[in-house]
């Protein structure tokens, strides 16, 4: 098994001197300013996400004819929402270590605003919905509605989907495939979710209080396509949304006309995570950041991957066209990178490995999940 993931990494910020460095036009996700990283062992300065003196702004934006309204004040306080600054001195020292501060904070804010939602929307990466699952989010989530989204559905064929949704149907979930960028299924969400407003107002009216919006809490990894999607709701773009980890930072509320009320939270991580596996995929996936891994491990467990696959024959004849090298059955990854290296790159592997892993990510070797149902061990 390849062990990818650096313990001097740092998810989002620059790598550490330590590692190789990237040029800047093989780079597929800017770099955070590198005064962020506080040192190499995995920490992030308290005041590189938040100052001192941080304070909640409110924002009333028009889209079309609805108000949005940012309504963080009306649910959480500010010491609440940003308290004591503290390092967080409980990381553990796995090979796994990409979980800075800020998503610490990130995670006590979002289980005490959980008690107030109506309604959980997780999101999922398509190609990966096993490792892209939070493990404690079922046991955050209690006995709430709970809907499955896996999002950038465009990346994945149908018959992956049908198989996904089959299965987690037969759990009682709800899964709705989207692609947040284009727009697409995202009133299929929109409506189950607001579909609950009676259901919630009437309980409400027996109590004699009055009626209010569906509070619904949007949570899951890093870049799984939150902001997005919250955009999307909203029709316009009023959450900072980028292809890379580590955008969201802090915990919003918006208002959407007086039907939903949306939290949009930052991508949350395990503290303690120990599934290699996992974090070989989210990595393959760009789901954490640059800094936790190398391309080389990567771009080997990538072919090695998708070597057992059932479309395997079709992705390997897509490699040879497009990096005009065969993938051998005689190959291991770690070879095929290395040839690449030697006939394209001078030898470099680094930028070897990342032309392959970019194949994958733009879609160049087809539409698929590199997760199918046969792969779960235990119900993640």
């Amino acid at each position: 098994m390849h062990s990818i993931l650096l313990p001097c990494s740092v998810l989002g910020v620059s790598r550490c001197p330590a590692t190789s460095q990237r040029s800047a036009t093989s780079s597929t996700c800017s770099r955070a300013d590198s005064n962020a990283l506080a040192s190499c062992s995995g920490r992030l300065a308290p005041s590189a996400c938040f100052g001192s003196h941080t304070t909640v702004q409110r924002y009333d934006i028009t889209v079309g004819s609805l108000p949005v309204k940012d309504v963080t004040q009306s649910y959480l306080s500010e010491q609440d929402l940003f308290g004591e600054q503290q390092l967080d001195t409980t990381l553990q020292k796995y090979s796994v270590q990409w979980y800075p501060g800020h998503i610490a904070r990130a995670e006590r804010q979002l289980k005490s605003q959980l008690k107030l939602v109506d309604v959980v929307l997780e999101v999922r990466d398509a190609r990966i919905p096993l490792s892209s699952c939070h493990p404690q989010i079922p046991t955050w989530c209690s006995n709430k509605p709970r809907l499955l989204i896996m999002n950038r559905a465009d990346m994945v064929n149908q018959k992956d989907q049908q198989e996904w949704s089959n299965y987690y149907g037969r759990q009682g979930l709800s899964v709705y495939f989207t692609d947040a960028n284009a727009g697409k299924g995202i009133t299929k969400v929109s409506k189950a979710a607001l579909s609950l407003s009676d259901s919630i107002n009437k309980r409400r009216k027996a109590r004699g209080l009055q009626p209010r919006p569906v509070r619904a809490a949007v949570i899951g990894f890093p870049n799984v396509g939150k902001s997005a999607l919250i955009n999307r709701f909203l029709s316009r773009r009023v959450c900072e949304s980028a292809p890379k980890p580590g955008v969201t930072k802090q915990l919003r509320w918006l208002r959407v006309g007086g039907d939903l009320d949306l939290l949009d939270a930052p991508g949350v991580l395990p503290m303690s995570f120990n599934d290699q596996i996992a974090a070989e995929r989210l990595a393959i996936c760009n789901d954490i950041g640059e800094a936790a891994y190398v391309d080389s491990s990567v771009a080997a467990v990538l072919l090695e991957r998708v070597r057992c696959l059932p479309t395997f024959d079709t992705i390997r004849d897509k490699l040879t066209q497009r990096l005009l090298l065969p993938f051998d059955d005689s190959h291991t990854g770690e070879d095929y990178v290395s040839q690449l290296a030697d006939l394209t790159f001078q030898g470099d592997k680094e930028q070897a490995a990342l032309r392959i892993i970019n194949q994958f990510r733009q879609c160049h070797l087809g539409k698929f999940a590199l997760e199918t149902p046969k792969d779960v061990r235990v119900q993640r």
